[in-house]
């Protein structure tokens, strides 16, 4: 991508983002909750519900990007214009942009510190033409390091994050750390996610708890902030996404599909209220 003067580069990432009505963070205090897995069906579930060609999925995870793999568009290529760089478009019309999109050689490290993933991001925001979108949705890697904290520093109006977790006690207390980060950078909470949450027996229907039980409504209770939903285990959500297939198309009716839905009622409930309260 071609090099721009900095205020050049920040009024462009200005008026992308004036082009978005909403951008959400989805975000996590430790890895293997499956947050990019959360990530990658939330934003499905807002395309299949009447947004489709209307959301957008910012994958800033640097190092370890694994969204276009989850979204079907894993090997694709950005499309370069004079105006701009295209984000690739999946079947249900999400617009990914990716580090994995600009690597040649796939085994290659990203070795980097903080400044240049920094400028990554914002060439990502500014240099991308994203067009008019209802929703972007950011996947960021765990914790609140470089990538999670550069977003939220450089995108203008966040509306808030959603914090990913699941049932553990472990899982839970990092939660903490993960919902006063969002505080500091006066971003508000839409709300936690309980991820693996119970795993049903396909043969007795019986619900086995295999990582404990309702840790993640137990600390938005304590934290005072909204609790989204509990997603099962299943284990069709893991064989869609190594091939690259929507679990929500191919199993809507699923105990985990309907908790997706959910969840997007109550940030669309989120949103409303917060519009209404301006």
């Amino acid at each position: 991508m071609e090099k721009q003067p900095p205020e050049l580069k920040d009024q462009k990432l200005k008026q992308n983002m004036n082009k978005i009505k909403h951008k959400i963070a989805i975000i996590s205090g430790k890895g293997g909750v499956g947050k990019s897995t959360v990530a990658a069906n939330l934003a499905t579930a807002f395309a299949l519900k009447g947004y489709k060609n209307r959301v957008g999925m910012l994958d800033v995870d640097i190092h370890g990007p694994c969204i276009p793999k989850l979204l079907g568009v894993k090997g694709e290529k950005i499309q370069n214009t004079p105006d701009g760089a295209y984000p690739v478009t999946n079947p249900e019309g999400i617009k990914v942009v990716s580090m994995d999109f600009l690597i040649a050689n796939q085994e290659t490290p990203i070795v980097w510190r903080g400044p240049l993933k920094m400028r990554a991001i914002k060439q990502f925001l500014s240099d991308f033409i994203w067009g008019e979108l209802d929703f972007l949705f950011i996947d960021a890697p765990p914790g609140t390091g470089d990538e999670p904290l550069s977003t939220m520093q450089l995108i203008p109006e966040m509306d808030g994050t959603i914090i990913v977790t699941i049932p553990s006690q472990v899982s839970g207390d990092v939660v903490k750390k993960a919902v006063s980060f969002s505080r500091q950078m006066k971003i508000p909470v839409i709300g936690i996610v309980e991820n693996m949450s119970g795993f049903v027996c396909p043969k007795c229907g019986e619900t086995v708890n295999i990582l404990g039980s309702g840790g993640g409504k137990k600390i938005a209770e304590e934290l005072n902030v909204p609790f989204l939903g509990q997603i099962p285990m299943d284990p069709k959500i893991c064989e869609e996404a190594d091939k690259g297939t929507s679990f929500l198309k191919r199993y809507p009716d699923s105990s985990a599909s309907k908790a997706f839905k959910e969840i997007v009622k109550k940030v669309e409930d989120f949103l409303n209220n917060k519009k209404q309260n301006k």
